[in-house]
């Protein structure tokens, strides 16, 4: 029988109460007589402090505080693709049934239909041996996700008894395992507590990339399948659609959206945009491979703070499973600024800008559970998480916190800026302020699968770009007109790789995605343009006249002129631009 404290203080979203001796730290309670869902976060003596993870207007003194036994959890099992959470796991689709169009406290709700039934295939047989991690049997939980129902952590044994190729709900026992003459049944369904990470077996090395289709991200500053990212940038700059971009065309087979603490406007557009857009693999909905979690700036601040956590909980599941899984975290600042507001009620010492002195180990402690790694389990299966975590930083100063602790605890660094958003340069990532680590790790993937001078070429542009940074001070107060043709050659060839290839349109159906093989071949076509145009120019050909060859214009529309199927179109581009050169060589002899 549960124990029971009862309210002596509320302050917002932190509440205290005596006569909880029993309690143990981060264990989950129910505050109030509307049983509010609220977690531990201090012990002394009889006393504790609650940080509820619901609104607490309306909570009266010696309302009753009780003690659930276990730590804030979430739900795992089929059912959890397609739907759309709050940050405690509350599926907004059953509270607004509930209560309407307004939430209001929904005692009892669970986040998985206790009612709905899954066709299970077995796929062990009575008297197998298994351990923790082992796959059962399957569930077809949308067209796209075959989920594989697992031995629960920290059980082994042998199955005495596997349910037949039937429909169940998650609750029905499915199994039996046996270990030293004691019997467990084992439904589809399994908690887990969100603070927890779920174990495995070794982490690996790094070494496939997620491809994004996103050019500037791809062949610039790529991202690992496993790795973390941020995604730091002012207001307007582009967050939430370059996350939005990476999410529908990332080869991830799992997608997890975080909404954390945004604006309700940017949320409702999230949540009306993602059940329409459609998979292009596979022409399916995009929602039967995600998941969204929804917390608006208006929600009750602790389960802000919940909600990563949460996130990053399902995406171990499935990355248990064998899958790789992208998590968007839009935005880690919200999530921060959460925390200080509860540590300013806790009245703990405050750190840099307020925020607490944790805030580093909070912010690695989740970038940590990332990674690509040997599932538990006796069969060879690896997964992945990759997350990638917006941040939010107040005038885009990116000196403040989160910013730079997110850069210690991150590999990719994609700067938004607030003058290309402004210039309709979109994905708008400053491109002398952003870096990726995982370059070297990558490097063989490419050189592998596309090209074997892929590097070569990636530095020969980066040069170019980094040579066009150094003379923009100079074309300030010359103008470009004084400079030498080699240099003027240079700020043309950067404008061509700014507007031919960095920019990149994500409404247009063919410029919206680019393959790995399009990508190299316009970055090759674009360097080349620049060797055979220098050597010419060196030969006494004037600039204007190169900057005005047709074939300029040729290069700057084939990112929306040419698609990913028809990638050989680009060798004619390439013949025709090297004819064009040999005439105007020719014609200087």
């Amino acid at each position: 029988m549960a124990k029971e404290g009862s309210v002596i203080r509320v302050a917002g979203p932190v509440v205290e109460a005596k006569g909880m001796s029993h309690a143990v730290m981060h264990e989950m309670v129910e505050v109030g007589s509307d049983g509010l869902i609220g977690e531990i976060i201090k012990l002394e003596g009889d006393f504790v402090t609650i940080q509820v993870y619901q609104n607490t207007t309306g909570l009266k003194l010696d309302e009753p505080v009780i003690g659930t036994g276990s730590p804030l959890s979430v739900e795992l099992g089929p059912g959890l693709l397609g739907n759309v959470f709050d940050g405690i796991q509350r599926p907004l689709d059953t509270l607004k049934e509930l209560t309407g169009a307004f939430i209001h406290q929904a005692k009892g709700v669970t986040a998985l239909s206790r009612t709905k039934k899954w066709l299970f295939k077995p796929t062990v047989a009575v008297g197998t041996k298994v351990v923790s991690g082992d796959i059962l049997g399957t569930v077809q939980e949308t067209d796209l996700v075959e989920h594989r129902v697992m031995v629960p952590n920290g059980l082994a044994g042998r199955i005495t008894l596997i349910a037949p190729e039937a429909e169940y709900t998650i609750t029905d026992p499915i199994a039996t395992v046996e270990q030293n003459g004691t019997k467990t049944d084992i439904p589809m369904l399994q908690r887990w507590p969100v603070r927890t990470p779920r174990p495995h077996t070794k982490r690996l090395s790094t070494v496939a990339p997620l491809i994004t289709g996103q050019r500037v991200i791809d062949t610039f500053f790529p991202i690992a399948k496993g790795g973390s990212a941020a995604i730091p940038g002012p207001f307007g700059a582009g967050k939430t659609v370059t996350q939005q971009q990476l999410a529908k065309w990332s080869d991830a087979n799992i997608v997890i959206y975080v909404g954390c603490g945004e604006r309700g406007n940017e949320m409702v557009d999230v949540l009306d945009s993602f059940p329409k857009l459609v998979d292009p693999t596979t022409g399916h909905p995009l929602m039967e491979r995600t998941i969204l979690i929804a917390n608006t700036s208006n929600m009750p601040v602790s389960a802000r703070e919940a909600s990563i956590y949460t996130g990053i909980a399902l995406a171990e599941y499935y990355r248990d499973m064998g899958y790789a899984v992208a998590l968007m975290a839009d935005s880690t600042s919200r999530w921060a600024e959460a925390l200080r507001e509860v540590s300013g009620r806790l009245e703990e010492m405050p750190a840099e800008e307020g925020f607490p002195s944790y805030l580093p180990s909070r912010l690695a402690e989740f970038y940590e559970r990332t990674g690509i790694v040997k599932t538990t389990g006796q069969d060879d299966r690896t997964g992945s998480i990759c997350a990638i975590g917006a941040v939010s930083p107040p005038g885009g100063d990116f000196s403040e916190p989160v910013t730079q602790h997110t850069k210690r605890f991150t590999r990719v660094f994609w700067a938004l800026d607030a003058e290309l958003a402004d210039a309709r340069h979109y994905p708008s990532i400053n491109w002398m302020a952003s870096y990726s680590g995982y370059i070297s790790n990558l490097a063989p993937w490419w050189h592998q699968n596309v090209d074997d001078k892929w590097n070569n070429y990636r530095e020969a542009a980066m040069r170019i770009l980094q040579a066009e940074d150094e003379l923009k001070n100079i074309v300030k107060l010359v103008g470009p007109e004084a400079l030498p043709d080699k240099q003027r050659l240079i700020l043309e060839i950067a404008r061509i790789i700014r507007i031919a290839f960095l920019q990149q349109n994500a409404l247009d159906p063919i410029d919206t995605y680019c393959s790995p093989k399009k990508q190299f071949q316009m970055l090759k076509i674009i360097v080349d343009f620049h060797h055979l145009a220098e050597a010419v120019v060196s030969k006494g050909a004037p600039i204007s006249k190169v900057t005005t060859l047709p074939i300029v214009e040729e290069i700057m529309r084939m990112k929306n002129q040419v698609s990913n199927e028809e990638v050989s179109k680009l060798d004619d581009l390439k013949k025709r631009m090297h004819e064009t050169f040999d005439a105007m060589e020719a014609s200087l002899r």
